[in-house]
């Protein structure tokens, strides 16, 4: 098992997404299967927090690639993206879900409301809960797995891993969910027939 180098992150979020599929987010041995993504392309796309330009909320966004911009939803909740594309460009990608694989009892813990373990990781803001990612691991580097200060992070230990499983040869496809703006673009991609998604596409 590998960690997933920098130059695969620096790419288009369009391209890379669906070659997220399979690969393995951890944090303190709590790990999961990727098997929901969906691409945010900066300012081409009118549902990107980057569409507008750069901002103290955004800076992550902006580059390098390879880290992870986790920003805070509803007042409520996090939910964390892996950054891609050269730096400048603010082009990421949201980990909509995971299909747990590893240290399952932790994230029981972390999510003590979820009713089934298909319930623990099946939605973004799920699955920071179970792997307590939060606001200060905003700016980690996903490739080396340490914190990235500079860019606000004090977080760390966590990482994206290849451990061989190829991606799906036919992902399924559709629109982005929960957008006001941007709503039309087919940039969402799920493992077909995973129990662990947000949502069947």
């Amino acid at each position: 098992m590998q960690p997933v180098d920098r130059e695969f992150f620096r790419r288009d979020s369009r391209v890379v997404a669906p070659e997220l599929l399979n690969k393995l987010l951890t944090r303190h041995g709590r790990t999961g299967r990727i098997v929901e993504v969906e691409a945010y392309a900066g300012f081409e796309d009118a549902g990107s927090h980057a569409y507008r330009g750069q901002t103290e909320r955004t800076t992550v966004m902006f580059g390098p690639p390879g880290h992870l911009y986790v920003y805070f939803i509803y007042g409520m909740h996090w939910c964390a993206n892996a950054v891609c594309g050269d730096d400048g460009h603010a082009s990421a990608i949201l980990i909509r879900a995971l299909a747990p694989t590893a240290g399952l009892d932790a994230m029981r813990r972390a999510r003590a409301k979820a009713r089934r373990d298909r319930d623990l990781c099946s939605g973004p803001a799920k699955l920071c809960q179970a792997l307590g990612i939060t606001g200060q691991d905003n700016g980690c580097d996903i490739v080396a797995g340490s914190g990235l200060t500079g860019n606000g992070g004090t977080g760390g230990n966590i990482q994206i891993f290849d451990d061989g499983t190829p991606p799906p040869a036919e992902p399924g496809q559709g629109t982005r969910i929960g957008l006001s703006a941007g709503a039309e673009h087919p940039w969402r991609w799920i493992v077909p027939d995973d129990p662990n998604v947000s949502r069947p596409d």
